[in-house]
């Protein structure tokens, strides 16, 4: 084992799990860092109270004197929890977050010192934009850029700063960020959802649609992490030989924690109650070394940043624990990487969850306008939706046999697609009141007792029916939960929206029955929709022949999946629904290709390095002992015992070969890269870096991983699989 290895590891098996006290119910600790509803009526006056609350459910804007008033209060709440510093927490379009501090600071003109946060400071900023991928919306010389408070979600103290969260937009008004458009998007789903929602219940007022993430990731040692320049820099391995043991046995899955892992995980909760995160559920994942954690649901937006706060507090939680987290999609060769499910509903102001079935025929089919538009718009718009969770990272987990395939289809079980050919097959125009009362009590009546016994699930399926929500499996572990949250809630309004125009022209014009009318429309969408549910193996090869004949977008890597984001269809969509203009959906497509021509780029020069830096000077190291040894034993044998060095001769010839490989094809990588870069247009230059450079890296990698099964483990110089993911 090389020094280096040897160092990394000893130093990981001499961790002892850093101990966490786990005081108090985890409800009396839940949101004390938040300033949540319950501080604004402590702190808040009747007036500013009405204002936030008014911003909050209904959009309207605060008056510059109220906001006066909730900084201060917000102020002296922030200052009392130990804050100095306050910021602007926003979502620009790297994929992360971003914030710049500010301190509660200033001085007067006689020179007095004070603690000061107005208005001002509390709803707009202006940090650079210069920085930021912006697509082209904004040059490099053309530096200003506004954030704007995001009420909606409430502030918290993290550390010693108060975070606000808020929009991101440029001088000339364009969403720079994730936030403004999720905003817009849930904004169209509410007024549409509603609309469709009174036909049911004339009380509804707001639809709020809903998140459950699901968070996979890896634990590894931050000395080991450290000790490979792969896992620094592109947060993946590039190369390593897959243990002996991997994930085959199963028995790391829902197996007993790791008591370092598990001390991770509750100093982790217990920041994450304090934040207001409402996790709930921890346990081992299939992989070893993998895990997953989920809250409760939320409101989508507030679920969203919830997510992205959370990535930032275990980057933190772990490096107190001496741990790395891996938020990479596929970080190990021949074993699972991990996604980021997304649980997505609607709910009313009501308390009614809109895809939930009821205890009468008439809440069953306000559940199915609800289920079977939500079907009709994932059909309408199934490239684009694709194209919302791709990823040069996620490219190596969609369709491997561990996630939903790139091709998009919705699961809703055999039971579900029995109701939906037995409506399917109901008589267009009116119904007697014979057909109304067997289609009510016979279809939809049995609902409830078909979801009841229908617990199955198919984890093939990209967008699968489970219960009461539909669940969105290919989003990628690091991908912002915005991205999928605000196609998945623009198409699912623009749908809506059409449905309630096609029941009102039936009603109006027509003279049909409410109910009648609802029956028709959803009919026709059960039949128009019909090729995008599967209920069976998504990985097989007879699926993707299937598919084919569908006519179902096949894309399977990201430049091919992003082209869909500028095409007629989406364009009108994006503006029809205010959501997108063109120049922020083709900055957006811009800044998508950018970042995965940089990741294949970047990923491209590490490997070049390991094998030059690290790989080639130990195998050469190697094969000079090799030659020195069958040298030495020719001198003793001399020449007419060519059997007695014939082993050390294969195991050289073996590694000659892979050495003479191994630069080969870094080279011609090399100057793949090279010809790539000189390309104009960023698609064009994204599909050479998929086709021409990327395929390198597997020829690479085999290369190096057979050298690393022959190599003298005293000499490999990376820290191998077995001791990356095998550490207690």
């Amino acid at each position: 084992m090389s020094k280096l290895r040897f160092k990394a590891v000893t130093e990981s098996m001499n961790r002892w799990p850093v101990q966490v006290e786990e005081s108090g119910r985890r409800s009396e600790m839940f949101g004390r860092n938040v300033f949540n509803e319950e501080q604004m009526l402590q702190h808040f006056t009747k007036d500013a109270l009405e204002s936030v609350k008014g911003a909050i459910f209904s959009g309207s804007k605060i008056d510059r004197k109220i906001a006066d008033q909730v900084a201060e209060a917000m102020k002296g709440w922030a200052i009392s929890m130990g804050a100095t510093h306050y910021t602007h927490w926003f979502q620009p379009l790297t994929g992360a977050t971003a914030e710049k501090h500010d301190a509660f600071f200033d001085l007067l003109s006689d020179g007095r010192a004070l603690e000061k946060f107005g208005g001002g400071q509390l709803v707009q900023q202006e940090p650079d934009a210069s920085s930021f991928p912006s697509g082209g919306i904004r040059n490099t010389f053309e530096a200003r850029g506004y954030t704007a408070w995001d009420p909606s979600s409430p502030a918290f103290v993290y550390g010693t700063t108060l975070c606000i969260p808020t929009i991101f937009v440029s001088y000339t008004g364009e969403a720079l960020d994730n936030k403004a458009p999720l905003l817009r998007a849930l904004h169209a789903v509410d007024d549409a959802a509603t609309a469709v929602a009174k036909y049911f219940d004339k009380t509804v007022s707001k639809v709020n649609a809903t998140l459950g993430w699901e968070q996979e990731y890896f634990l590894i040692d931050k000395a080991l992490a450290h000790s490979r320049p792969d896992i620094v820099l592109t947060g993946r391995t590039l190369v390593g030989n897959p243990a002996a043991k991997g994930q085959q046995l199963d028995d790391h899955y829902f197996g007993v924690i790791p008591n370092r892992a598990l001390s991770f995980m509750m100093d982790l909760e217990k920041e994450c109650t304090k934040l207001g995160i409402p996790v709930k559920t921890r346990h081992n994942e299939v992989a070893p070394n993998q895990f997953e954690l989920a809250p409760v649901f939320e409101e989508a937006n507030l679920a969203v940043d919830h997510n992205l706060l959370l990535m930032d507090v275990m980057d933190k939680i772990a490096d107190r624990h001496n741990f790395k987290v891996l938020f990479h999609e596929k970080p190990f060769e021949g074993i699972n990487g991990s996604g980021k499910h997304n649980n997505w509903s609607l709910a009313t102001n009501t308390g009614v969850n809109l895809l939930s079935p009821g205890s009468t025929p008439m809440k069953n089919l306000q559940f199915l306008t609800f289920f079977v538009n939500t079907i009709k718009a994932v059909d309408t718009y199934e490239e684009l939706l694709r194209s919302s969770i791709a990823s040069a990272s996620n490219d190596h987990r969609l369709g491997a046999n561990e996630a939903p395939p790139p091709v998009m289809s919705i699961f809703v079980g055999e039971q579900l697609s029995n109701v939906l050919d037995e409506l399917e097959g109901v008589s267009k125009g009116k119904l007697s009141p014979e057909e109304k009362t067997e289609l009510k009590l016979n279809v939809v009546g049995k609902i409830p007792e078909i979801l009841l016994d229908n617990t199955d699930r198919n984890r093939t399926s990209p967008f699968a029916f489970t219960g009461n929500k539909f669940e969105i499996r290919g989003v990628g572990s690091k991908t912002n939960c915005a991205k999928p949250m605000t196609v998945l809630n623009t198409i699912v309004a623009k749908q809506l929206k059409d449905f309630k125009k096609e029941v009102d022209v039936l009603v109006n014009k027509k003279n049909l029955k409410k109910d009648e009318a609802v029956f028709n429309v959803l009919r026709e969408y059960i039949k128009t929709s019909k090729r995008i549910r599967f209920d069976g193996d998504g990985y097989s090869i007879d699926w993707e022949k299937e598919s084919k004949k569908r006519k179902l977008s096949n894309n399977k890597n990201t430049p091919e999946a992003l082209q869909v984001m500028t095409s007629k269809e989406s364009l009108e969509l994006f503006k029809v629904m205010n959501v997108l203009s063109e120049v922020e959906l083709r900055a957006r497509q811009e800044v998508e290709l950018e970042a995965y021509i940089l990741h294949i780029q970047i990923e491209g020069r590490v490997m070049n390095e390991l094998v030059y830096n690290h790989v080639l000077p130990s195998c050469l190291e190697y094969q000079n002992k090799l030659t020195e040894n069958i040298t030495g034993l020719k001198s003793i044998y001399g020449t007419g015992h060519e059997k007695m060095t014939a082993a050390q001769s294969a195991i050289l010839q073996e590694i000659i070969l892979h050495i003479n490989g191994l630069k080969k094809e870094c080279d011609a990588m090399t100057d793949a890269r090279k010809k790539a870069n000189t390309i104009d247009g960023t698609h064009k230059k994204a599909m050479t870096y998929c086709n021409n450079v990327k395929p390198f890296f597997q020829k690479i990698r085999y290369h190096s991983d057979r050298l690393e099964r022959i190599m003298d483990d005293r000499l490999w110089p990376l820290t191998k699989y077995q001791e990356l993911l095998f550490i207690k």
